[in-house]
């Protein structure tokens, strides 16, 4: 099974939220998921409420090979994820 990190939109209409999940990437990009990660709040006006990600969670499953797409990866870098899974990288070699 293929595990992705990607963006489940959550939100009414003109007002999207997004949850960062972790999910088979077969499944469709609302349905089943894995677990929870984190949450993305595009139209937040205050920056510290756009981005909320568990980072031990989110190391945990790229650790365990999940696939971020662009979107998410770009988010996980913003907040510091990405350079800290790729110094853990580098010290387990």
């Amino acid at each position: 099974m293929a595990v992705k990190l990607r963006l489940k939109r959550m939100g009414a209409k003109q007002k999207p939220f997004y949850r960062i999940v972790a999910a088979d990437s077969r499944s469709p990009r609302d349905g089943r998921f894995i677990e929870v990660i984190g949450t993305y709040n595009p139209i937040s006006k205050n920056e510290k409420d756009m981005v909320k990600v568990d980072e031990a969670l989110a190391l945990k499953w790229l650790n365990n090979g999940a696939i971020p797409t662009d979107t998410v990866r770009s988010i996980l870098s913003q907040e510091g994820i990405m350079k800290k899974y790729a110094e853990s990288k580098k010290v387990g070699k």
